[in-house]
């Protein structure tokens, strides 16, 4: 006999989906009935079997939360039912409970848990403790079976989670590549745009050197030099400090530190600046110690922080304004501060003052000009030397000043300077040289220029003429552009070393400043390099040596 309470597993009503299934295993039907009629009130599904082998059926056929047996049946008892039921995967945590009506030793106890058994109920029966028993394993079983759900639904939304995850981490690793190839790209485009600003940059400062050598007496053609010579320094300058910038941010920056005379640095910077100074019409006063000021530091960069800061201090105030620079030795630091009358900072705007792009206020009739760089630059080269730099303003209208600490040498050693003119004023040996550029306009007005200089100068626009040029008439100084057609500047150079031209001194003439360039020039053969466009003077310096 098999009989199913309540409907089979494939056929139970809406309202039964939280129902478990009790098994009821006896060989006398009315302990089924008693079985059944104690237990119907929990509202579970119960299934009636009359043997071993009927309930093994079922089991086969339905999902069995617990099973209900007598002990003692025919042909398979309650052990031998339970041992069977255990063996197969899906009911090996099926809770048993064991109906006996005679009484059982510990050892039969004993077996029935070996085989299975969870636990055991008497005859004659307690309903109460048996519907409690039952309620408790159908109990455990619907909630073990929603933490399994929830285990299910928890490892689905890992799943999905780390999928996002991985995809969140490859796309943000995606980004940080396209984030580098921008970058690269960016700096690529720095580079070209500094070499294509200073190839044209280079003939009109030759122009200019050369109407300041010819002599100029026209008021007018006077006050037109010196705007040409302003306005290309300008430009000089604001393609300079976009290559800082790209430099500083990658760590390319190189500091060629010596020790040196901070008064030296604030002349240099000073003589730098003066044009701008001058032309607002601003009173400049410097005041310094009578004794060298010692620190470690790039002459050239320290030069440019006092630099940037006076072309600050000129722009940012009204014309006929002050401007105050003071040096001294603070305990263990240098000092430099440079201070102004102008319109002062704000205090919303003194947190990013010295953020990249960051401009104040422009002086209201004049535009001040610049890319909102210089004080970064100036940020991040006093920090490249150990040092800091802070901003001081009362406010709008209050004026501002920038105070700069350079750490002093760890050990002081003697420095000597002489009043003894340097090689820009002494007179050169004149020379033949060879001037090596595709810029007809740049190779002719330096030409000009040197010849002005009394020396012997022959001029070619490639690299194959200026090879044949060499093997007629050897020069002694070459000045060579890398952007060449056809052969580059590099591979003209290793020729004329393969050439045996090895005393000639050949400097690179070029718009390419990367540091990466200066090694290439240096692997090529090169003696210098320098960037375009080149102040005469510094020319001058370089061919004395």
């Amino acid at each position: 006999m098999l009989e199913v309470l309540d409907g089979k597993r494939g056929n139970v009503d809406s309202n039964t989906v939280d129902k478990v299934n009790i098994l009821l295993v006896d060989d006398q039907p009315g302990k089924l009935l008693a079985y059944e009629a104690m237990l119907s009130e929990l509202g579970e599904n119960l299934i009636k079997a009359s043997s071993g082998r009927e309930a093994l059926e079922h089991l086969l056929k339905t999902d069995i939360t617990l099973v209900l047996m007598d002990v003692s049946m025919p042909e398979l008892d309650g052990f031998e039912l339970a041992e069977i039921i255990r063996q197969h995967p899906r009911y090996q945590k099926t809770a048993i409970i064991f109906v006996s009506a005679v009484h059982l030793s510990d050892l039969d106890r004993l077996k029935g848990y070996e085989t299975g058994a969870v636990d055991y109920v008497s005859v004659p029966v307690v309903p109460e403790l048996l519907r409690a028993k039952v309620a408790v394993f159908a109990e455990l079983y619907r909630k073990t079976r929603e933490a399994e759900r929830l285990t299910v639904e928890l490892e689905r939304r890992v799943a999905e989670r780390t999928a996002e995850l991985e995809a969140s981490v490859a796309r943000q690793m995606e980004l940080a590549d396209q984030l580098l190839d921008a970058d690269r790209r960016k700096d690529e485009f720095l580079a070209l745009l500094a070499h294509e600003l200073r190839n044209p940059l280079a003939p009109i400062r030759n122009a200019a050197s050369i109407m300041h050598m010819k002599g100029l007496h026209d008021p007018e053609l006077i006050w037109c030099h010196e705007v040409i010579e302003r306005q290309a320094k300008q430009l000089t300058r604001l393609v300079d400090d976009l290559l800082d910038v790209s430099r500083i941010t990658q760590g390319k920056i190189r500091l060629r530190t010596e020790q040196l005379d901070l008064r030296h640095v604030v002349q240099d910077a000073v003589e730098s600046s003066r044009t701008l100074i001058d032309e607002m019409g601003h009173e400049l006063t410097v005041e310094m110690p009578d004794t060298p000021l010692l620190v470690r530091g790039d002459p050239a960069r320290l030069t440019q922080v006092v630099a940037n800061l006076l072309n600050n201090a000129a722009k940012y105030q009204l014309e006929n304004g002050t401007i105050a620079v003071q040096i001294a030795h603070d305990g263990t630091d240098s000092v430099i501060v440079v201070r102004d009358r102008g319109i002062g900072i704000s205090r919303e705007a003194m947190p990013r003052i010295f953020d990249l792009f960051a401009q104040g206020e422009r002086v209201p009739d004049r535009a001040a000009g610049g890319l909102g760089i210089g004080l970064s630059l100036v940020k991040q080269m006093v920090e490249l030397h150990g040092g800091t730099v802070r901003a001081e303003s009362s406010g709008v209208g209050q004026g501002s000043a920038f105070v700069v600490h350079i750490p002093a040498p760890t050990a002081t050693t003697t420095t000597t300077t002489n009043g003894t003119p340097d090689a820009a004023h002494s007179a050169e040996a004149p020379r033949r040289i060879l001037v090596v550029d595709d810029s007809v306009d740049a190779a002719e007005s330096m030409a000009m220029l040197l010849r002005l200089r009394g020396h012997d100068v022959v001029v070619a626009h490639n690299g194959q003429d200026a090879l044949q040029l060499a093997e007629e008439t050897p020069p002694s100084v070459v000045l060579l552009d890398i952007g060449l057609p056809g052969m580059d500047g590099y591979e003209v150079c290793r020729r004329f070393r393969a050439s045996g031209f090895d005393a000639t001194r050949i400097i690179a003439m070029t718009g390419y400043g990367l540091e990466k360039d200066r090694q290439r020039a240096t692997e090529a053969g090169f003696n210098v390099h320098i960037v375009k466009p080149v102040a005469f003077a510094d020319l001058v310096k370089l061919l004395a040596e």
